[in-house]
C-alpha cells in the first residue's frame, strides 16, 4: 500500500527507514532533528488527517493523490509558506547584519575584521571564542575570495544568456519572465541554502513548484503550461546549485582550499554537464521505449505530477483547494512570528522552540525519516554520556560511514535492478480493516496455503 494515500499510516511505519538518515541525524544539531520530528507529528499526526475528512467539502472526494486540487495542495503550500518565512527572516537578519558590519568598519577607518561578516558577535568576543584553527581557516577562506562585483558581474552575464537561449527553445517563455524568474532566484537560493545547511536536505524542487504557479498564472492559457514547466527547470537549477556550491563551499573552508579553484572547479564540471548530461539522457530516451508511459517500469512519474501542476498554475491559485491559500499566508506569518520570539528570549530558551525550516522539511518529503534523524541525535547523546572524548572524536566519521554506506550500496542495486532480479520476499504494510479481510480470505484457504 502506498502510506501516502492514508496519512495517518504514514507516522511510524518503520524504526529505522536508512542508515543514511541516521547518520545525518548525527550530524545535524539536536534541535533540527527533534525540530523535523515536531513537524512531522504536527503535519502527518494531525493537519493531514484533518484535512483529509474535508473531502468533498474542501475539495472533490474524486481527485488523484498528485493532483494540486486536493490534499497536495495544502502539503506544497504549507510547506512553501513556513519555508519562505523562516528564509525571508533571516535573509533580512544577515542582510542586516552584515550591512552594520560593513558600516562599522568604515566608520573604523578601514579596519577589516578578520571574522566573517554575517558574525553577530563582534571581534573581540570573537577573537576569544573561536580557536586557532578557526581562525587559520576564516583567513584563508576570506584571503582568496571572489569579489562581490565579479560575483555581480557574472550573474547578470548569465542572465542575459539564459533569457536569449531559454526564449529561443522556448518561446513560450517570454524574455520578461526569465528575467523575472532571475529576480527572484537569490531569494529563493538563499533560502535553500540556508535550509539545507540547516537539515542537509536540498528543496529545490519546491521553490521550482513556486515558480511553476507565479510563471504559469502569468502566462495563462497561451502556452502556460510550457512557460511554467520551463521556468521551474531554470528556477530549480539555479537553487540548487546555490545549496550545493555552499556545501562545497564549507567543505573548503574546512580543508584550507582556495575557494576561488573551488568555484572554476565548478565552472568546469558545469559546462563538462552541459554535454554529458543530454547525452545520457538522449541515450536513456532512445534505448527505453517505455519512459514516461503510465504503468511501465520508466513511468517517470514526476512527470505527470509536474504537468498537473502546471495545468492548476495557468487557472491560477483560484483553482487551489479551498482554504489553501489562507493557510499558506497563516504558516508564513507564523515563521516569521517564531523566528522573532527565538531571537527575543535569548539563546538558551531558544534551545526549545522549533525551527521553521526544519519544520516545513516532513509536510510535504513525509515524516518516516525524522525517526531516523532523531535515532542518529539519540545515539550520539548516549555516545556522548559515556564517553564524550571518542564520540566527539569520532561521531563524524561514524556518521559519514552510514552516509557513504548506503549510497555505496546504490550502484549494485542499480544493477540489480537492471538485471531484473527480484527479492525473495516482500513486506507490506496495510490498515487493520484490509489486513482483517486480508487474515479471513487466508483463512480460507488450504491448510498448506494458510500456514505457510
Amino acid at each position: 500500500m502506498d502510506v501516502d494515500s492514508n496519512p495517518s499510516l504514514h507516522w511510524g511505519l518503520q524504526l529505522i527507514n536508512e542508515t543514511t538518515y541516521v547518520g545525518v541525524g548525527m550530524i545535524c544539531p539536536r534541535l533540527i532533528n527533534f525540530s523535523v520530528l515536531f513537524g512531522g507529528i504536527v503535519s502527518w499526526g494531525f493537519m493531514w488527517p484533518l484535512i483529509e475528512k474535508k473531502k468533498g467539502s474542501w475539495f472533490a472526494d474524486d481527485l488523484p493523490e498528485t493532483s494540486m486540487e486536493g490534499l497536495q495542495g495544502y502539503k506544497i503550500f504549507l510547506a512553501i509558506g513556513l519555508m519562505l518565512g523562516d528564509g525571508l527572516y533571516n535573509f533580512i537578519k544577515i542582510l542586516y547584519r552584515t550591512i552594520m558590519a560593513l558600516v562599522t568598519q568604515m566608520q573604523s577607518n578601514g579596519f577589516i575584521n578578520p571574522g566573517l561578516p554575517i558574525s553577530s558577535m563582534s571581534f573581540d568576543e570573537t577573537s576569544k571564542v573561536i580557536s586557532f584553527d578557526e581562525e587559520l581557516r576564516t583567513e584563508m577562506f576570506l584571503k582568496d575570495g571572489i569579489s562581490n562585483v565579479t560575483a555581480l558581474a557574472c550573474y547578470v552575464t548569465i542572465a542575459f544568456i539564459s533569457t536569449a537561449s531559454l526564449s529561443s527553445i522556448f518561446p513560450q517563455l517570454k524574455w520578461y519572465y526569465i528575467l523575472l524568474i532571475y529576480t527572484l532566484a537569490p531569494v529563493f537560493a538563499f533560502c535553500n541554502a540556508y535550509g539545507c545547511g540547516l537539515t542537509d536536505w536540498s528543496l529545490a524542487s519546491t521553490y521550482g513548484k513556486l515558480t511553476i504557479f507565479i510563471i504559469g498564472s502569468l502566462s495563462g492559457a497561451n502556452g502556460g503550461v510550457i512557460a511554467g514547466l520551463a521556468g521551474c527547470g531554470a528556477m530549480l537549477n539555479i537553487v540548487a546549485t546555490a545549496s550545493d556550491i555552499i556545501q562545497d563551499f564549507k567543505t573548503g573552508y574546512m580543508t584550507l582550499a582556495s575557494p576561488r579553484a573551488m568555484f572554476l572547479s565548478q565552472v568546469i564540471g558545469t559546462a563538462m554537464g552541459c554535454l554529458i548530461s543530454p547525452t545520457v539522457f538522449w541515450i536513456f530516451y532512445k534505448g527505453l521505449k517505455d519512459v514516461g508511459v503510465p504503468g511501465t517500469e520508466y513511468s517517470a512519474p514526476y512527470a505527470l505530477a509536474y504537468r498537473n501542476m502546471a495545468v492548476v498554475g495557468v487557472d491560477g491559485f483560484s483553482s487551489l483547494p479551498k482554504h489553501c491559500l489562507t493557510l499558506c499566508c497563516l504558516f508564513f506569518i507564523a515563521a516569521l512570528l517564531i523566528n522573532l520570539l527565538r531571537d527575543l528570549i535569548g539563546v538558551k530558551a531558544a534551545m526549545f522552540i522549533p525551527v521553521p525550516m526544519a519544520i516545513a522539511i516532513p509536510f510535504y518529503q513525509g515524516s518516516n525519516f525524522a525517526i531516523d534523524m532523531c535515532v542518529g541525535s539519540i545515539i550520539l547523546f548516549v555516545w556522548q554520556k559515556v564517553n564524550r572524548p571518542k564520540a566527539d572524536a569520532f561521531a563524524s566519521a561514524v556518521a559519514s560511514g552510514l552516509v557513504c554506506g548506503e549510497g555505496i550500496w546504490a550502484l549494485p542495486q542499480a544493477v540489480i535492478a537492471l538485471g531484473k532480479i527480484n527479492p525473495p520476499i516482500c513486506m507490506k504494510f496495510l490498515p487493520r480493516e484490509i489486513n482483517e479481510k486480508v487474515d479471513k480470505f487466508i483463512e480460507t484457504l488450504p491448510y498448506n496455503y494458510s500456514h505457510v
